[in-house]
């Protein structure tokens, strides 16, 4: 109990972080800081809120298969036992924050001030100017790729233009009637024509601040917005632009003496377009600790009591063990780009090249001499595609991204039913495949301030 009393509490201060907001979108109004200069708009994108996924990767590690809590009252009653339990709300209290959808649209109300304000910005050169409104492009987009992946229904190419997803917002005046939701397909539209107009004007390298934008952290959301649409093909093309054109490398954690120093993890070199979060103290399921290999260094660097056999013990707690990688990041990374291109070269049958971006992330997280014995070998597509979706499982279990391969698996009818149970292996929830749960339904808070929202079932 007094684990899951610790664990409740984390994440409901991650909750609380952005509860002062507009009653409408959720979104922090404009006007806290007068900005003038192009300097002010750059340190404007620097904004802990742009860069943090607080919120967001927490309720989603909590929804998905990957972790196992035990104490959960009947009825499930608190934040963590609502979340964990795929409950329709997460809260009946409207005067409570919109934990998902009031956090995205606050980002997206900030990029939307860059967007408007900076071509009138005194100072700066007209390059760096479309250098900030580029970021600011893919940081709305990233947000709405967010959005969509919460309360849309997972893409599906032939009911994309009628399945409702999100309001569509360009302004960062809240006083401004939300308007209708928009479909999935005009969402998707307007996340690639954003991040197709701002490439041209990314900077070739971030290194020296990985969470700002980026032409390879471009090509990286590119990879994951095709990947979620389950357009394979596009998404290993660009997981390749974005492994070609950044600077980032994998991190090998068979050495340690060569783990980064720094507790920020947005500065790790293995990141492409970082935005930090804090997931720890989740413990995880026997199956899901039961696919790990006995050679496998992440179960020492990210995992605590991996030995022992009781239930909830072994715990992902990276801070227990490996304080460098105590915060997660749920941005791009090149591990996650090879996973990307290594799936869509598998499902295409291209099992040389599929192999040859699995074994570069395998040969960093998998200990045994020659390094060639840490490779995985099939020609079988469907043995190797089958590694794949499992290695992508086991190197992102934790970073805000299970629950949504959990959505698009589903509607490749790869997903099992998941069951909850409780301390006493009674059953407290399940999750059956093609779950209207799936979807998240829209917050409540939002529906009382706009009554004609059309509501998810």
């Amino acid at each position: 109990m007094k684990k899951f009393k610790y664990i409740a509490a984390q994440l409901l201060f991650c909750c609380v972080v952005f509860s002062s907001c507009d009653k409408y979108l959720d979104v922090e109004p404009k006007g806290k800081q007068l900005l003038k200069t192009t300097n002010d708009f750059d340190l404007w994108l620097n904004n802990a809120v742009l860069t943090t996924e607080t919120n967001s990767d927490n309720i989603m590690n909590y929804m998905n298969d990957n972790i196992d809590l035990q104490n959960v009252n009947t009825p499930p009653s608190t934040l963590a036992e609502l979340i964990y339990t795929w409950a329709p709300q997460f809260t009946t209290d409207l005067s409570s924050p919109t934990y998902l959808w009031g956090e995205h649209y606050q980002r997206i109300s900030l990029f939307n001030t860059v967007l408007i304000g900076i071509d009138a910005a005194e100072g700066g050169t007209a390059s760096q100017k479309a250098s900030l409104k580029a970021e600011a492009l893919l940081g709305r987009a990233h947000s709405y790729f967010y959005l969509l992946n919460e309360y849309a229904k997972p893409y599906n190419a032939a009911t994309a233009a009628t399945d409702l997803a999100v309001p569509y917002i360009t302004s960062d005046d809240v006083s401004q009637k939300t308007p209708a939701r928009s479909t999935t397909a005009e969402i998707y539209k307007h996340i690639i024509d954003d991040i197709n107009e701002a490439i041209p004007n990314l900077p070739t390298d971030n290194s020296n601040a990985r969470f700002r934008g980026s032409k390879a952290g471009a090509y990286s959301v590119l990879a994951r917005v095709y990947l979620y649409r389950r357009e394979y093909a596009e998404a290993q093309r660009y997981a390749e632009l974005a492994i070609a054109g950044t600077r980032a490398v994998m991190i090998d954690y068979t050495s340690p003496a060569t783990f980064p120093t720094t507790l920020n993890v947005v500065s790790h070199p293995d990141v492409i377009y970082g935005r930090s979060s804090a997931a720890f103290g989740l413990p995880i399921t026997a199956e899901f600790k039961s696919t790990f290999a006995a050679n496998d260094a992440r179960r020492t660097v990210y995992y605590t009591n991996w030995n022992s056999t009781v239930r909830g013990a072994t715990a992902f707690y990276a801070a227990a063990v490996t304080p460098a990688f105590q915060l997660t990041n749920s941005g791009t990374s090149i591990q996650e780009m090879r996973l990307i291109a290594a799936e869509g070269a598998a499902r295409a049958n291209n099992l040389s090249s599929a192999l040859s971006h699995l074994n570069e992330v395998r040969r960093n997280r998998y200990t045994g001499t020659p390094i060639t014995t840490r490779d995985f070998t099939s020609t079988d597509q469907n043995a190797v595609l089958t590694e794949v979706l499992a290695e992508r499982r086991r190197e992102l279990p934790f970073h805000g991204l299970r629950w949504f391969d959990m959505r698009r698996f589903d509607s490749e009818d790869r997903m099992p039913t998941v069951t909850r149970t409780n301390a006493q292996n009674v059953v407290v929830a399940t999750l059956e495949p093609h779950s209207n749960k799936y979807t998240l339904q829209i917050p409540i808070q939002v529906i009382s301030f706009n009554p004609d929202m059309i509501q998810n079932p």
